[in-house]
């Protein structure tokens, strides 16, 4: 990405950025939605138009002047995106017409001193083409006509135009950077980590809960290791969420734990453990995710002890049993306490995921775990192991030819479970144990 050019789409709220978004990605990427400030950060893309390669970023509609906190962040937002872009394409409604706020945002564009393209949006019925040259008056330049719901229109002349100067790229190497998702509930810090760990507002921070509602992604560098870190909205209560942009908020949510590497789980050090929290435990488990517990806020816990942080980690083991193999991080997004090894911790959870067992110590491993503690044999008939293998990483999968599946019992398999991480570690990485009947039932 840090290669490519990059493009800015702005414009007031409900002028269509995210639908030209995705209609230059061919799929529903950004949320779309009829109501004013739905996309409230700046979003990157990658995007390709005729061999060239470029990114583009997908901006909070700009109110200037807008004392709400929210339209404030969201114009900031925007500012920002203007200032790291090469060239913006300003998209205003040719339904509606000029609007007295596309003249305020033309005038911060005028000053940006960026190159600027007017694209007039909405324009599904070409005798409405004519609509266009109303639009001369914001001085910005020629405007495009287009309609990007339907891709009609010159959507294909403001794209030539905008890439004119873009070299083509050689495809590069496939990116093997590590995809850090930071989730959890609404509200415990996961945008504020983001923004610390990149050294940039890169993401709205805001007491509102709710404020993050894309999964947003940046390419951060650490120590010579390139990461991208997934923003995502926080995940509450099925029972709490609204239908519509905020449900698909929190699918993209749960697609981005389904995507990623490794999930940093996040967690409230004032509230302590929620079931919401074991919610989303449990969903990265269930994705097979290397996942680590950030305990943020830790600067607000008062009185701290030295056995603060074990009677907080107690907590966990007895609301979380099924994370014990998880590491644990006490953080402060706001004073960045030790919020730097979340780096560190994700290469060595990453390196776990991946981990290789070779099929000679595997099956050494499991014979002496059966060696030491025998099942228990059921009906008369006892389980036995004819050899183990391990299938694939990420998470590691372990399948055990055996004589009768039905004689391999949970209980069972967590034990051999404890014996493989006592032998090979697998910290902060979940493990998936099945069974494959080999020969005749005994």
């Amino acid at each position: 990405m840090a290669n490519r050019p990059i493009v800015a789409i702005v414009g007031r709220p409900n002028v269509g950025k995210s639908t030209f978004v995705n209609r230059l990605l061919g799929s529903r990427r950004s949320i779309v939605d009829d109501r004013a400030g739905v996309t409230r950060d700046r979003i990157y893309f990658d995007v390709e138009w005729m061999d060239k390669e470029f990114t583009v970023i997908d901006t909070g509609g700009i109110i200037p002047g807008d004392e709400d906190e929210i339209m404030l962040n969201i114009y900031t937002q925007a500012k920002i995106a203007c200032e790291e872009a090469e060239k913006i394409i300003f998209l205003v409604d040719g339904r509606e017409g000029i609007n007295p706020i596309d003249y305020d945002i033309a005038n911060v564009l005028r000053k940006s001193g960026k190159e600027v393209f007017l694209a007039v949006n909405k324009l599904d019925d070409p005798d409405k083409f004519l609509n266009v040259n109303d639009f001369y008056a914001l001085a910005i330049g020629e405007p495009y006509a287009i309609s990007a719901l339907h891709g009609s229109g010159g959507v294909g002349d403001l794209l030539d135009a905008v890439t004119k100067d873009f070299t083509y790229l050689e495809e590069e190497e496939k990116s093997e950077n590590v995809r850090i998702a930071i989730v959890g509930k609404p509200n415990v810090g996961k945008s504020s980590i983001v923004n610390a760990l990149l050294n940039k507002e890169r993401v709205i921070v805001s007491n509102i809960s709710g404020t993050t509602r894309d999964a947003i992604d940046s390419k951060v560098k650490y120590e010579g290791e390139e990461f991208i870190l997934v923003d995502t909205a926080g995940i509450r209560k099925k029972s709490k969420v609204d239908w519509g942009v905020e449900k698909f908020a929190v699918d993209r949510s749960i697609r981005a734990i389904r995507n990623c590497d490794i999930a940093v789980l996040v967690i409230d050090a004032t509230e302590g453990i929620s079931d919401q929290d074991k919610k989303i435990a449990g969903t990265i488990v269930e994705a097979g995710k290397g996942i680590i517990l950030a305990i943020n806020k830790w600067d607000l816990i008062e009185d701290k002890q030295s056995s603060t942080i074990n009677k907080f980690e107690k907590e966990i083991e007895q609301e979380m049993p099924f994370l014990n193999y998880v590491p644990k991080i006490f953080i402060s997004a706001k004073t960045k306490q030790r919020l730097v090894n979340i780096y560190k911790l994700t290469k060595e959870v990453y390196e776990q995921t991946t981990k290789r067992v070779s099929t000679s110590i595997l099956n050494k491993v499991i014979m002496d775990a059966i060696s030491m503690n025998p099942p228990v044999s059921i009906r008369g008939k006892r389980l036995r192991l004819f050899y183990a293998t391990q299938v694939q990483t990420a998470p590691p999968h372990f399948v055990l030819f055996i004589n009768n599946e039905d004689l391999l019992k949970d209980n069972y398999i967590k034990y051999l479970e404890n014996k493989l991480r006592e032998a090979f570690g697998f910290k902060g990485s979940p493990i998936k144990i099945s069974a494959r009947e080999k020969g005749e039932k005994k």
